[in-house]
């Protein structure tokens, strides 16, 4: 639906200024925390790496992991099925990133005046 920023009147205007703050606010938190969830994984996956051969001695078990698969479930698998899984998670997490980076700079536009 397009809008005439003409023909609003202040506090119309003023009213459309605090929904985009508020929609561009929640957008760019998305993004952050989805971020930050990635990153947690891209770190879980990186520290698989340190399970190898040399390191037997050292660890009980380097061919297995517990992985978090959520809600507090655990999940016994071995370390290239693991890397796999959070690979996967993080794909999602970069998609829905991408999902989302769009409708932030629209918003942005949208504030802006830009986009009428």
């Amino acid at each position: 639906m397009a809008v005439n920023l003409t023909e609003l009147s202040l506090q119309q205007l003023e009213g459309l200024k605090t929904q985009f703050d508020q929609e561009v606010e929640f957008l760019t938190s998305s993004i952050g925390q989805l971020k930050v969830v990635q990153t947690k994984y891209v770190e879980a996956k990186d520290s698989l790496n340190v399970l190898n051969k040399s390191n037997e001695g050292t660890l009980n078990d380097v061919e297995h992991v517990l992985v978090d698969v959520g809600t507090g479930y655990y999940v016994e698998k071995n370390v290239e099925d693991s890397k796999a899984f959070f690979k996967r998670k993080i794909d999602f997490l970069t998609k829905q990133i991408e999902k989302i980076q769009p409708a932030l700079q629209e918003k942005h536009g949208m504030k802006q005046g830009r986009i009428v």
